[in-house]
């Protein structure tokens, strides 16, 4: 373990302080360190295809690496930078399992939820600190919510999101997520990101009573 905790550590610090980590992490992932488990969990995101009406940008790992730098710029938002960071590298972790392809419809259901228990596991592999593996699962588990509940979807989990996650970061993720595509429409996901904040300050309210 001490092998992948340097690299952990190392990783961290890029999520940190750069402006773009991606372009540490699209140099790391070509590396013989991150074709090893539980780093080859990431390298199999750029095997994965996404819905190109959805994700022009093309697979999981381009996505992903835009999503990264979105956060890159709000991690000091957020209640807990360094999770908040490690939530953004991981939130589509569960992707590479779930991928469905139907002819040109690709699919993904429950990945947000299987992307859970593999953070979880990812995170052990690399790392003794629980607080901290539990804050990233969950916010990998309900970072699909701002889709959910904007759009009133059946799947959504209010009450567990309130009583699981800080509802800024939730917010801040889901608005990370929106934004890390090719030709994302800005204004859009910044007035559904300011829609989605106000239901969370009521819903805290309602559950949190």
């Amino acid at each position: 373990m001490e092998m992948e905790s340097e690299l952990f550590n190392t990783i961290t610090e890029h999520l940190m302080l750069n402006e773009k980590p991606s372009d540490y992490l699209n140099w790391l992932s070509n590396l013989e360190s991150f074709k090893q488990r539980p780093f080859s969990m990431l390298g199999r995101l750029k095997a994965t295809e996404q819905s190109k009406i959805h994700h022009p940008e093309g697979n999981v790992w381009n996505h992903t690496m835009l999503v990264l730098d979105e956060a890159a710029a709000v991690r000091e938002k957020s209640s807990d930078p360094k999770a908040f960071m490690w939530a953004a590298l991981l939130h589509d972790i569960g992707k590479p399992d779930t991928t469905r392809i139907k002819g040109e419809k690709i699919t993904a259901y429950n990945h947000d939820s299987v992307g859970a228990d593999l953070a979880k596991e990812f995170l052990e592999a690399v790392t003794s600190e629980q607080d901290f593996i539990v804050k990233v699962s969950m916010l990998v588990k309900y970072h699909m919510h701002m889709l959910y509940i904007l759009k009133d979807l059946p799947f959504s989990d209010k009450k567990g999101l309130v009583s699981s996650v800080n509802m800024n970061d939730i917010a801040l993720l889901g608005r990370c997520d929106r934004l890390g595509r090719k030709a994302a429409d800005r204004n859009k996901v910044m007035e559904e990101y300011s829609r989605f904040h106000s239901i969370l300050e009521t819903m805290e309210k309602k559950y949190r009573k």
